[in-house]
């Protein structure tokens, strides 16, 4: 049995790519992130398997994720009252990317991309944010709205969402263009996949266990 993760030997960075034109919010799909976008968790290194892909790209306008799962065998099911127990991805940002502390500041983020939860039937997307555990001081709750596109396929879903910088407390991409960051896919059928440690390391509450996003333009 490990007792230190493969991956606290490293301190990794991955780089968020500049998007033009994104978000297309007349369009079915908010955008179509390409394969250099792809953000790697490296699952072989701590003896993992993947079932979902997570791709990030920015603008001026703000930030895009897309997420596709693949390997379920019923639509995906969530509640908005219940986040953080349905399907879909959480992302924690850090708009500052100390990694120092171990309690969230005024720029740590919460997010839930949720592939079901809202409407009477509880079957449509939706984007919330969300205070951080143990914080400090919590981050302004963004009230404006956030654009969410679900697509099924044969097997699974895609997620599109864009995070406006509005909705970034202290988004800066050209003084402060490292960010703190760090993702959990969730699945009712699937399981959780993570971007490093897993539940037994408190990365909800922990923003020294997040890795670093580098806005790359």
């Amino acid at each position: 049995m490990e007792i230190i993760p493969n991956l606290f030997y490293f301190r990794l960075s991955y780089p968020c790519r500049y998007q033009q034109g994104i978000p297309r919010l007349d369009d079915e799909d908010l955008f179509d992130l390409p394969p250099n976008t792809l953000i790697d968790n490296f699952a072989p290194m701590h003896r993992q398997r993947n079932f979902a892909e997570v791709r990030m790209g920015w603008n001026e306008l703000g930030l895009g994720v897309q997420l596709d799962v693949r390997g379920k065998e019923t639509a995906p099911q969530g509640r908005v009252d219940r986040p953080r127990a349905s399907d879909g991805i959480t992302i924690w940002l850090d708009t500052r990317g100390d990694r120092t502390g171990h309690r969230a500041t005024r720029f740590c983020h919460q997010f839930h991309l949720l592939a079901a939860g809202a409407g009477d039937d509880h079957d449509e997307p939706i984007c919330l944010q969300s205070t951080i555990n143990r914080a400090m001081e919590d981050a302004p709750l963004f009230r404006g709205t956030m654009p969410i596109r679900r697509r099924l396929c044969s097997g699974g879903y895609r997620l599109q969402a864009f995070l406006p910088a509005e909705a970034l407390n202290g988004f800066d991409a050209a003084e402060h263009p490292v960010w703190g960051f760090f993702y959990a896919v969730r699945d009712a059928e699937l399981g959780e996949q993570t971007l490093s440690v897993g539940a037994e390391f408190p990365f909800a509450d922990d923003p020294s266990l997040w890795a670093t996003l580098q806005l790359v333009k």
